[in-house]
């Protein structure tokens, strides 16, 4: 075992756990996830069957990632933040053959106690905040708050907010890494720094 399991962990066969990965108390991962390289499950992660979770995932205490749901590089889910895989659940209804896929791009952030329902796409870097209801699809580098959620802003890789106008054209630098920023018709881009 190239990862660290603890001993009130559950991981069941079948399950594909990356190098360097860190399974703590209580958590359970099914046989048919897939998950990454340097990846931290927190206290009562539950991890379903069809989830992918790519390489340096952290996931905070008491998350439970549902079937359908997949993982980019470097997403951070806060404690006790929801996803969802039915649309309109009901107990005396079955409609496991209903999943809807949930993807969120590398290095998003999710902030604790959010929501996020079945069937977006979070865009890479975005940043949710904490307790926010996310029920369509969100721009890479946005910064997303409220129920329902709404873009009050843009965010750099870094985990900064960008000084930018949520519309127009307009340039930005990110301090900490150099990196430039150039909103052009409602879309961000980012320009690496490179030496």
């Amino acid at each position: 075992m190239n990862f660290m399991k603890h001993e009130t962990a559950i991981v069941d066969d079948g399950a594909v756990i990356g190098r360097d990965s860190r399974v703590w108390h209580w958590v359970h991962v099914c046989a048919g996830a897939r998950i990454g390289k340097g990846v931290s499950l927190g206290q009562n992660v539950f991890v379903g069957n069809k989830v992918t979770i790519g390489d340096k995932c952290k996931i905070q205490n008491n998350v439970s990632v549902y079937d359908n749901v997949h993982l980019e590089e470097g997403v951070f889910c806060g404690p006790s933040m929801v996803f969802t895989n039915v649309f309109n659940p009901r107990s005396l209804v079955e409609r496991k053959d209903e999943y809807r896929d949930t993807l969120v791009k590398k290095g998003a952030t999710l902030g604790a106690n959010c929501t996020v329902i079945c069937g977006i796409t979070i865009g890479e870097f975005a940043f949710v905040g904490a307790g926010t209801v996310v029920n369509k699809d969100v721009q890479p580098f946005a910064l997303m708050v409220g129920v329902p959620a709404k873009q009050i802003g843009w965010m750099s890789s870094y985990g900064e907010k960008l000084d930018l106008p949520l519309s127009g054209n307009a340039k930005a630098i990110c301090p900490h890494t150099n990196d430039v920023y150039t909103l052009s018709d409602g879309n961000l881009i980012r320009d690496e720094f490179k030496l």
